[in-house]
């Protein structure tokens, strides 16, 4: 079984094209000036529908997260355990994704993290973060 793909859709195809080329692109509204996650086709602060793309920092912290001991379907057994997390990145919004490249044990909240890219395939290639420093 192969785990789930993105969909992407035409707000969403900015996103999943520049994750692709390993660029971490979010939607700024060029009305308020806003910059907001997850792309969708109006703002979720004033209702604008026209949108400019900006190159996100990458960097973040840890906002929440978990441990995942069990695989929601056996396309995910081979990750386990996995760390599933929101990060609150440096430009204000909030995305969920996975810590990658650590002892799961070794993630706290508040822990600063940049992004990586995870090619799936050739066409699909996920946001994922790493942590910039140990915990204490």
């Amino acid at each position: 079984m192969t785990r789930p793909l993105p969909q992407p859709d035409p707000a969403t195809s900015p996103y999943w094209n520049a994750a692709r080329q390993h660029r971490l692109l979010l939607p700024k509204c060029t009305h308020c000036t806003r910059v907001h996650f997850y792309p969708k086709a109006i703002c979720p602060y004033c209702s604008a529908d026209t949108f400019d793309w900006s190159e996100a920092s990458g960097r973040g912290t840890i906002y929440s997260f978990t441990i995942v001991k069990r695989a929601p379907s056996p396309a995910f057994e081979a990750q386990l355990p996995y760390v599933v997390a929101i990060v609150a990145l440096d430009e204000g919004p909030c995305l969920m994704s996975n810590i990658i490249s650590c002892d799961p044990d070794a993630v706290h909240v508040g822990d600063p993290v940049k992004v990586g890219f995870l090619d799936i395939t050739d066409e699909d290639t996920l946001p994922v973060f790493e942590l910039l420093k140990t915990s204490k």
